[in-house]
């Protein structure tokens, strides 16, 4: 039995889109249908909290001022849909609770924000080979962070984090909002490092001083790394681990395709759960049916 309260996370947005018959094979990714299919955006949404997901991450993720700009969107017109990636998912909760008023569930909106790599559509969100410095990571990551946090989420989930660096500038940017409240999580490139060959001990220990960070662990890996890394982060603080791996497929970023055999992640759910992570869900090609099962096996736990 797990020490902390176990949360649901959601699973694969764009996943989802896709099999709704959405082309995401743009650089936007599921971010564009912000702008041309909201509605769908809200459905996928409502349809995790149905399977058991007690957290919405928003379509946020791949959202930035500079890829938007290359489609012709105004500054102003970027900050709409920043802002309706919440309003969506908040939406999506106010309707679940319409029709299924007797829940009892409470449900929260996580505001996505992508690392840095996420918008130069070459993997490097999975590397950390950037040439950005500290700094400059605050500049890109600060006025996305204010736009989300000015329409009201619960928390922010800042995720697909390559490297300590820019996790550490993502907490300068969090200082300057003091009431907001982030998790942290981590891409790795083997069960003790980051992508960036950060030692996440090290990582966990440097976010564990931070209070506004409520939540620490990794997202977008390999199943099979994950319970390493939940053993490391949690030698280091006593923050509720967030485990959302991915289906074990690789990202071709040239390609822009998953390859590689999916390793249904669910089947290591009680052995995550043994290891100390409590916030689990799923990433890139997961599903409604995985957090389900993820709900279920959360419930016979608790």
């Amino acid at each position: 039995m797990s020490h902390k309260p176990l949360t649901v996370l959601d699973g694969g947005l764009a996943t989802e889109l896709a099999a709704r018959g959405f082309d995401l094979s743009d650089a936007l990714w599921s971010a564009r249908l912000l702008a041309d299919a909201p509605d769908a955006i809200e459905a996928v949404h409502l349809d995790y909290f149905v399977a058991g997901a007690d957290i919405a991450i928003t379509a946020s993720y791949q959202v930035s001022y500079e890829g938007f700009a290359a489609r012709g969107y105004s500054r102003d017109q970027t900050n709409l849909f920043l802002q309706r990636s919440v309003t969506l998912a908040r939406s999506a909760r106010d309707h679940f609770h319409t029709r299924h008023p007797a829940s009892g569930r409470t449900l929260q909106v996580a505001a996505s924000v992508g690392a840095y790599g996420a918008i130069l559509h070459d993997g490097s969100e999975y590397r950390g080979d950037y040439t950005l410095d500290e700094d400059a990571l605050v500049a890109f990551h600060r006025p996305r962070l204010a736009t989300l946090l000015g329409a009201a989420p619960d928390l922010l989930a800042c995720e697909t984090i390559p490297s300590l660096l820019e996790a550490r500038a993502i907490v300068r940017v969090l200082h300057e909002h003091p009431s907001a409240r982030a998790w942290i999580t981590f891409t790795c490139r083997d069960g003790s490092h980051t992508s960036a060959g950060d030692d996440i001990a090290e990582c966990a220990r440097v976010l564990h001083a931070e209070p506004q960070v409520v939540a620490v662990g990794v997202n977008c890996v390999d199943p099979a790394l994950v319970t390493s890394l939940v053993r490391t982060i949690a030698s280091a603080t006593d923050k509720p681990i967030v485990v959302y791996p991915n289906s074990g497929e690789l990202w071709n970023a040239e390609a822009r395709c998953w390859e590689g055999i999916a390793a249904r992640f669910t089947s290591y759910l009680d052995e995550w759960i043994d290891a100390g992570a409590s916030w689990l869900g799923g990433c890139c090609r997961t599903t409604p049916a995985d957090i389900r099962r993820v709900r279920s096996v959360v419930d016979a736990r608790t």
